[in-house]
């Protein structure tokens, strides 16, 4: 009966944070769209920069857009926590009557929604401007859809680690890159081993491996780094 219980006070809590997320970026709807802008500006870049050879930006799409996906949700990371921070809706979501971890993963989810999946979207837009061969363009798409929600959750974790501390922007971005650099390494490198004619099932395996032990424990992680900072 306990279990009955807490699963309408769950999706009760899930969709009242949901709500007040979107609207919050509804009204600050300029700085939302602002990573997905980044990530566009990031991959015209790279293609204008490497020119009209197609065989060139055809070897680098994978890496340039998998490389502007992390960007982008870097970008918007130290942000994640830090409103509510300000705000004082950490303190109540640690008096709320649903476990902290639930709400750190609803968080970063709309994380994700707001910054990594607009690209997921456009990928195959993004990845026709770059000229990725058509038969990559799976294997593009299932990393992303793999390794996204990875870098958010493990982004999750340092964000909280450091929600105590003022203009901790770098030092994010410092903590974070070393934890996302096995997700580039598997989630471009699906895309080099497709381009090469090898098997790609080990490496999204990897990142699904890391998806779900980071549905585990990252929420985990980043709820009791926030009671640490609060306290």
């Amino acid at each position: 009966m306990q279990t009955d219980a807490l699963q309408p006070g769950l999706m009760a809590s899930a969709r009242a944070l949901f709500v007040r997320d979107l609207r919050l970026l509804w009204r600050r709807r300029g700085d939302a769209l602002q990573p997905a802008l980044f990530a566009l500006l990031v991959v015209t870049l790279f293609a204008l920069a490497l020119g009209n050879d197609r065989a060139t930006l055809a070897k680098s799409a994978g890496a340039v857009l998998w490389l502007a996906s992390l960007l982008a949700g870097l970008l918007a990371l130290d942000t994640l926590f830090r409103g509510d921070a300000e705000d004082g809706s950490l303190e109540q979501w640690m008096l709320a009557p649903v476990p902290l971890a639930w709400l750190v993963l609803v968080r970063t989810f709309m994380h994700w929604a707001t910054t990594a999946l607009p690209l997921l979207l456009a990928a195959p837009l993004l990845a026709e401007l770059l000229h990725l061969p058509h038969d990559q363009l799976g294997v593009l798409l299932a990393s992303l859809a793999l390794g996204t929600p990875l870098l958010s959750l493990l982004g999750a974790v340092v964000a909280a680690l450091t929600v105590g501390m003022r203009r901790s922007g770098i030092l994010v971005a410092l903590l974070a890159l070393p934890l996302y650099v096995p997700v580039l390494v598997f989630g471009a490198g699906s895309v080099v081993q497709a381009a090469q004619g090898l098997d790609v099932t080990g490496a999204l395996l990897m990142l699904g491996a890391g998806l779900v032990l980071a549905l585990v424990l990252a929420p985990l992680a980043a709820a009791a780094a926030i009671r640490i900072a609060l306290n």
